[in-house]
């Protein structure tokens, strides 16, 4: 029997509760979108009471992103066990149950929200997008890249982000077509650099040696090769040309 006497939380857990709150409204609407009252009485207090652990929304708000930025950041650990296209279709499951289950958040999250320009919410940012870069270097198994290895890695980095950014906006594309493209789009980055370098395509070579041909990088060869042309027949010999006294 239940006696309706509400516990006292202590001011880490109260802390912990109300940056949970924020974000669980966060998740469904922009952080602009949600005022200090909506989350003191989701949290079942005071709005004087919610500025007793947070001098305001902003750092409330910044609380909130820094959570959302570790919880991101660690979609992208993976054992590095296995061909490396199935460690990234799993990585990319991952980010997008996050992007599906954050919405708002994670828009705001990565364009900046209500704190577009503040160096924390910066930093915490570029935090992800670092830590996102060191897992694949990772995987990689890669200590210190090359300038092409950096600029393809993070540049899929980029090319994650903004895909989630669009997709959130209709989701028009099935989720799991991008999850499996993007891995797609990894391999082809590395093959076009590959093509242009040594060092990318020794890398190129070391990853494709280990992927099975029903893999997701097998699956991107069989695609590209069902869109080229099958030969046509051998054309007949050319008549001789005859020279000038008509031989």
């Amino acid at each position: 029997m239940t006696t309706g006497v509400r516990r006292r939380m202590g001011v880490e857990e109260r802390k912990q509760q109300l940056i949970g709150v924020a974000l669980e409204l966060f998740s469904h609407r922009s952080p602009d979108e949600v005022s200090i009252d909506e989350i003191a009485a989701a949290a079942g207090i005071s709005r004087p009471l919610v500025y007793h652990y947070f001098p305001g929304k902003q750092s409330l708000y910044e609380a909130a992103l820094r959570r959302a930025a570790d919880e991101l950041a660690a979609r992208f650990v993976e054992p590095p066990q296995g061909p490396l296209g199935a460690r990234l279709l799993r990585v990319m499951g991952r980010f997008f149950d996050f992007v599906d289950e954050h919405g708002p958040g994670f828009a705001a999250l990565m364009r900046g929200g209500p704190a577009v320009g503040s160096s924390t919410t910066n930093a915490m940012i570029d935090e992800v997008r670092q830590a996102a870069y060191e897992q694949i270097l990772a995987h990689l198994e890669v200590g210190e890249p090359s300038a092409r290895l950096e600029l393809v890695v993070r540049s899929w980095v980029s090319l994650a982000e903004s895909t989630a950014l669009l997709w959130l906006d209709g989701r028009r594309v099935p989720r799991a077509e991008l999850e499996l493209q993007l891995v797609h789009d990894f391999a082809a980055l590395a093959a076009v650099s590959a093509a242009y370098d040594p060092g990318m395509a020794e890398i190129l070579v070391g990853i494709l040696a280990d992927e099975p041909a029903d893999g997701p990088f097998g699956d991107l060869v069989a695609r590209l090769l069902a869109l080229v042309p099958a030969p046509g027949p051998a054309p007949d010999a050319l008549p001789a040309v005859p020279d000038q006294r008509g031989r």
